[in-house]
């Protein structure tokens, strides 16, 4: 079973190839796709990947997180689906709160 990775702070010009380049390192990488912005069509900064074997991407996980790519120090970690995102969200917003 394969895994999901979030990939963040890369370096605006940090491409595909390079990324999958650094994850190909620890195993075979099914995908790579660092997300621009369609107005600008500049790197956002972050990305996802995809490794086949889960084992080979948590290893991934733990050695390049921290570590640095293209001069910038990333943030390596599982991805999660948006559906657990969202569920764990809680509304603040001051609501109920002694303000008077």
């Amino acid at each position: 079973m394969g895994i999901n990775i979030f990939v963040a702070k890369l370096n605006f010009e940090t491409s595909d190839g390079v990324v999958q380049e650094a994850f190909e390192a620890f195993g075979e990488v099914s995908s790579v796709k660092v997300i621009f912005d369609k107005m600008t069509r500049r790197s956002k900064g972050y990305g996802f990947v995809e490794m086949v074997n889960e084992e080979d991407g948590l290893r991934a996980i733990e050695e390049l997180n921290g570590s640095e790519l293209d001069g910038r120090t990333i943030v390596v970690k599982k991805s999660e689906p948006r559906e657990n995102n969202r569920d764990n969200r809680r509304g603040g917003g001051g609501y109920g709160r002694n303000s008077y």
